[in-house]
């Protein structure tokens, strides 16, 4: 199966990186949100990050214009319908997600896959909430998404091989390296990275050592490029915390239990940069 047309359902961080990988690798991109401030925000985005390649010599002002030229906005979920891949990247919440993936199973053509970004929802789930299971597929990117290379395929129960080799080929594509992995909470990337940032945060909440020297320890004493604290806030605090949930749900492990800071300063509002508090201020 070729995929020619890409639906991205979510203009944020995300999905707007997403949608800018797929339109500079030569695909014709459905840039999607609820409202059309999101999507123009996300499309804002876009072009920053392409105007900023341009300044440091490594993109043509005419391949700029050329990638923003295969983006096109929509408000409309019915524009599904022009789609051979949709990859959906709302707010982590199960939820909001099932309503989607029905949706989108509604409106895409019957050869379409359907896949999410979902950072560690259980795919089999999302799936059950359409009427094509063996077409939806976990493609799970990295922030930021035009530099992080790595994509988890996560297969649900019934996710069948010739979707997960097309999804395998469409990373391929995308410059990326695909790694395949099972439908398990946090599949790899969050199962790990995830307590470990949970740990961290227990060290400061216990009195261990400060922040500063806790990433000053992972960044000089482990070779990590930011402190987990650091990397939190980048994530979003309200983010790690609805994934240690969903870790701690899943499994059923207290080893996964959030640290109560984490979740005071998610009540606080301090979410980490995009709130301009987390564990360090932002201006």
């Amino acid at each position: 199966m070729e995929i020619k047309t890409v639906m991205v359902v979510g203009a944020g961080q995300m999905g707007s990186g997403i949608a800018q990988v797929h339109a500079q690798a030569g695909f014709h991109v459905i840039l999607h949100d609820v409202n059309e401030q999101a999507v123009t925000k996300g499309l804002v985005g876009i072009e920053k990050n392409l105007h900023r390649q341009v300044e440091k010599g490594r993109l043509a002002e005419e391949d700029k214009t050329t990638i923003l030229s295969r983006i096109e906005k929509s408000i409309d979920i019915t524009n599904a319908k022009k789609t051979d891949l949709i990859i959906e990247a709302a707010v982590e919440n199960m939820e909001i997600k099932a309503k989607i993936f029905g949706q989108l199973d509604e409106h895409a053509p019957s050869h379409a896959i359907l896949a999410t970004n979902t950072s560690s929802l259980p795919i089999t789930e999302i799936a059950a909430a359409t009427k094509r299971p063996e077409q939806v597929i976990g493609m799970h990117f990295m922030n930021p998404v035009p530099v992080m290379k790595l994509v988890e395929i996560i297969r649900g129960l019934q996710t069948s091989d010739a979707v997960y080799e097309v999804i395998s080929a469409v990373s391929e594509t995308l410059g990326k390296t695909a790694v395949e992995v099972n439908d398990f909470p946090g599949f790899v990337s969050n199962r790990i990275l995830m307590p470990m940032i949970n740990e961290a945060i227990y060290t400061v909440y216990e009195g261990v050592a400060t922040k500063e020297a806790v990433d000053e320890v992972m960044k000089l004493g482990m070779n990590h490029p930011m402190g987990p604290l650091t990397l939190a806030d980048f994530i979003g605090l309200d983010t790690c915390l609805y994934i240690m949930e969903t870790l701690h749900d899943g499994f059923g492990d207290d080893k996964y239990r959030p640290c109560p800071l984490l979740r005071k300063y998610v009540k606080a509002g301090w979410l980490g940069k995009k709130t301009g508090r987390g564990f360090y201020e932002y201006n």
